[in-house]
């Protein structure tokens, strides 16, 4: 399971013209599924990122998380995470979950996110055509991946 991370002053996801979900200050997070995740991969994701110390404290350093400022979180489904570029131009995606595998571990994750953090999330439409907007703060992205634990 691999997530990129964008600490954001504010993020959106549209799906057919509407707004679909929003956030203020906070963390956009891109998740990408692939065949061989599990709980386990989810666990470890969901304890990292919410103890992810990337928001400034009151002298500018990063030193908060999001359990400290109770930052807002969008999740947004993306399997172009798992992309292989290795071979010729067309990236190859055979490393991403299919559907069938991937919506329920994508559902599980926001499941544990939500309660790990107390609150509500926004999400993005798993499968869906979205665009997505954020003013990244910093900038500051960050790439996790539960396989290498990096």
């Amino acid at each position: 399971m691999r997530v990129f991370v964008q600490r954001v002053s504010e993020a959106s996801v549209v799906v057919e013209n509407e707004i679909h979900s929003e956030i203020d200050s906070g963390m956009l997070i891109l998740l990408g599924i692939e065949n061989e995740d599990n709980q386990e991969d989810i666990d470890w994701l969901c304890a990292k990122i919410t103890k992810l110390r990337i928001f400034p404290d009151a002298e500018g350093i990063m030193n908060l998380s999001l359990m400290d400022t109770n930052g807002e979180v969008l999740v947004v489904s993306q399997f172009t995470l798992h992309a292989s570029t290795k071979k010729g131009n067309r990236p190859s995606y055979t490393n991403a979950a299919r559907p069938e595998v991937a919506l329920p571990l994508y559902e599980e994750f926001i499941s544990r996110l939500t309660q790990v953090l107390g609150k509500r999330i926004g999400t993005g439409e798993f499968g869906a055509d979205m665009k997505v907007s954020l003013i990244n703060d910093g900038p500051v992205s960050i790439w996790i991946d539960s396989k290498s634990k990096e």
